[in-house]
């Protein structure tokens, strides 16, 4: 049994159900999570020192390295049972829609730098912080929403009635949490 399944047996069965409902939401949230701190250590590195005074460039250097890590965690793990498309296709539109992220991540930054000149009447301190809000949490929210909505539209899509029979599976057990395989053939990962 891996730790997913584990810790999801011991999970109150309302919450279980729930957590199987919205798994891939969660998945995606996790690998999220993950990128957006690999994004904040270059950010910070980058608007720190050498684009100190291009927070913008910074931000959308950053935002593009995570972007890549991101397709593969979530190719290889948060939509693993979708596709139908051809790689070549999945990748180009998984980098198409992750770039229109990148722009509604960059936009609050933008808006406060160009608009407001932010940079110019803020101390070290002050732009730290207002960097983080405006590029990981207002900006987060806008690219997180849009990305979660459109990867699951159209980069990885559901085969037709394929996520009904996969909840199903996954609420009576014929499915591992992780693999979504009959537990028969599960195999063990993290």
């Amino acid at each position: 049994m891996s730790f997913i399944d584990g810790l999801m047996a011991r999970t109150p069965a309302p919450v279980q159900r729930l957590a199987l409902r919205h798994h891939e939401l969660i998945k995606f949230a996790l690998v999220g999570g993950s990128t957006m701190i690999f994004d904040m250590a270059i950010f910070y590195s980058l608007s720190l020192s050498v684009l100190e005074q291009k927070p913008v460039v910074a931000k959308v250097i950053a935002s593009t390295l995570a972007t890549v890590l991101s397709y593969f965690l979530n190719r290889e793990w948060a939509f693993k049972n979708r596709g139908g498309r051809q790689t070549h296709h999945e990748v180009l539109l998984f980098f198409v829609i992750s770039g229109m992220g990148v722009i509604l991540q960059a936009a609050p930054l933008f808006i406060a730098n160009n608009l407001f000149d932010v940079r110019n009447h803020a101390s070290v301190a002050q732009l730290v912080v207002i960097d983080f809000v405006l590029g990981y949490v207002i900006g987060n929210v806008l690219q997180l929403a849009f990305r979660f909505w459109a990867l699951r539209k159209f980069a990885f899509p559901e085969t037709q009635g394929h996520e009904d029979q996969e909840i199903e599976a996954l609420a009576t057990g014929q499915v591992t949490f992780d693999e979504n395989k009959p537990a028969s053939q599960s195999d063990s990962i993290s």
